[in-house]
């Protein structure tokens, strides 16, 4: 039977992709994978992980805020301050050295929208203000509102039956992924010093990589 799954922010982590799919024994022509954006800037290798997404036939792509930027260095060339002081660098430097993939990856964004919506249950990077139609909602807040995570004590979710986010990082509070309320945050830090994790959405188990900097030592990441 095929089974769905949700991955927080890969950042460039090819190697902890990796893991993630083989440890959870995803299958690339059968299953679903919902990756939650932010598949670049980080570490090393963006241009080898949307190859490797390119691969799934049921692929899920929500874009987060790293994906715009990269989206528009792809269309247009733009190299702002505030891409590369945060990881665009060593996404421009995988595609110098795969030269290949640039032209092949340049159409990746262009179709993708800020949120994935399946089963009554809401995948999105960033946020989003519950009781608003979600498709009413701007591009920007979606990627980079994180007030899901501020409130989460508080929160009150009614019209989703689940919600799926990532974009904040909350390693240094749980190395796996945790759920407020119907939400379940996905980002434990696969950007930075904690882990990449991925969830298979119907069982709720959970499948992580090494902690990702044991992975590439001697790279500073951002």
């Amino acid at each position: 039977m095929a089974k769905t799954f949700c991955i927080g922010d890969v950042h460039g982590g090819y190697k902890a992709l990796m893991q993630c799919l083989k440890r959870s024994k995803f299958r690339y022509r059968t299953d679903k994978l919902i990756c939650l954006g932010d598949i670049c800037d980080g570490w090393p290798e963006t241009s080898l992980c949307i190859e490797e997404l390119l691969k799934i036939k049921n692929l899920v792509y929500t874009t987060g805020n790293h994906d715009i930027w990269l989206h528009n260095f792809f269309q247009s060339g733009l190299t702002p301050d505030i891409w590369t002081m945060q990881g665009g660098r060593a996404t421009m430097k995988s595609y110098l050295e795969h030269m290949d993939l640039l032209l092949k990856h340049r159409g990746f964004f262009v179709d993708k929208k800020p949120y994935h919506v399946e089963d009554n249950k809401l995948f999105i990077h960033g946020g989003y203000v519950h009781g608003v139609p979600i498709e009413e909602q701007s591009e920007e807040f979606l990627t980079w509102d994180r007030n899901l995570w501020i409130n989460r004590h508080n929160l009150d979710i009614k019209d989703f039956d689940e919600v799926y986010c990532g974009h904040t990082s909350i390693w240094r509070f749980s190395h796996k992924p945790i759920k407020y309320n119907r939400v379940w945050f996905m980002d434990t830090g696969g950007g930075y010093e904690g882990k990449l994790s991925m969830i298979d959405v119907n069982s709720k188990e959970i499948f992580q990589s090494d902690i990702v900097n044991s992975l590439y030592i001697g790279f500073s990441h951002r």
